[in-house]
């Protein structure tokens, strides 16, 4: 009976319990919640100086924008980010032949394209020991030892020209347009033509009419061009090469050297010169598009 009269007088003491263990878990929701949603900064410094490996200024912007995608901020913008911060900082811890080697495997416009991705990038695709080794492979290695005034760019850049100019000139000569090669020469008394055949043609208006006969020519000719070397200078310019006439396996061969000028900023031909082709030991009776 004893027993029984406690119970009924402390009937409500299971609530009161509950209810305090309602509160006391409502308030570390409360506080879990707060934690989360308000990070302290001295929580973001210590993460960030557990960070092992990372040095210099675009390293720990890579680190920044990782905890941004981390926390939830950003999205694939900064993860863009992230990637090309990492791209840059690796680039910039190569040694320098390292780089230059790698960009050795890139062609022109890729390089070109390269420079215009970011400054680490630039600085990297604008490296002048880049710019020789492309140089190197694309054109001759006869040129090692010179220093263009203007850096290995600026040189291959000009050489890219004069090379594009003279592949021209076997363009107009395969359509036999006359009036695109009276755009080609420089109109000057000085310009010179002198033709496989041997026939030497002086002046603007010779050296035109020495081209009309060729194109007057019934016979088409194809001509493939080899081994070609340039030489560029500040105003003038100079190209060697042999051109192979006719089959395609023809071996026989005419060595050709053509010379340009610089006038307002656009190349002009002011000298051709043809050899003659030898045929077993003979020389071969020329198209007058060759002579």
């Amino acid at each position: 009976m004893e027993i029984s009269s406690t119970f009924s007088c402390n009937g409500d003491i299971p609530f009161v319990y509950l209810f305090v263990t309602l509160i006391v878990t409502i308030v570390c929701c409360f506080f879990s919640l707060f934690f989360r949603l308000f990070k302290f900064p001295q929580f973001d410094k210590a993460r960030a100086c557990n960070c092992k490996g990372f040095v210099g200024g675009s390293d720990s912007m890579a680190v920044t924008a990782t905890a941004r995608v981390m926390n939830g901020g950003g999205g694939g913008q900064v993860e863009r980010e992230r990637q090309q911060m990492i791209g840059a900082s690796m680039m910039e811890q190569l040694v320098p032949e390292i780089t230059t080697h790698a960009l050795s495997y890139l062609d022109y416009p890729s390089l070109c394209r390269l420079s215009m991705t970011n400054s680490s990038m630039r600085r990297a695709a604008n490296d002048d020991n880049a710019w020789k080794a492309l140089y190197h492979k694309d054109f001759t290695m006869e040129q090692d030892s010179i220093t263009p005034a203007n850096g290995w760019k600026a040189y291959y850049a000009a050489t890219r020209a004069i090379v594009n100019i003279n592949q021209i000139f076997f363009d107009i000569i395969r359509e036999r347009s006359l009036p695109e090669m009276g755009r080609l020469w420089l109109n000057a008394d000085y310009v010179k033509c002198i033709h496989a055949s041997g026939a030497f043609f002086t002046g603007y208006n010779g050296v035109l009419g020495s081209w009309q006969m060729a194109f007057n020519w019934d016979a088409a000719v194809n001509i493939q061009v080899r081994d070609v070397r340039s030489r560029v200078l500040p105003g003038v310019a100079w190209v060697t090469m042999k051109a192979y006439v006719g089959m395609e396996h023809n071996t026989h061969h005419m060595s050709m050297t053509n010379v340009f000028e610089l006038h307002n900023g656009q190349w002009f031909m002011v000298h051709h010169h043809s050899s003659d082709i030898p045929v077993d030991g003979e020389v071969a009776d020329q198209h007058p598009m060759l002579g």
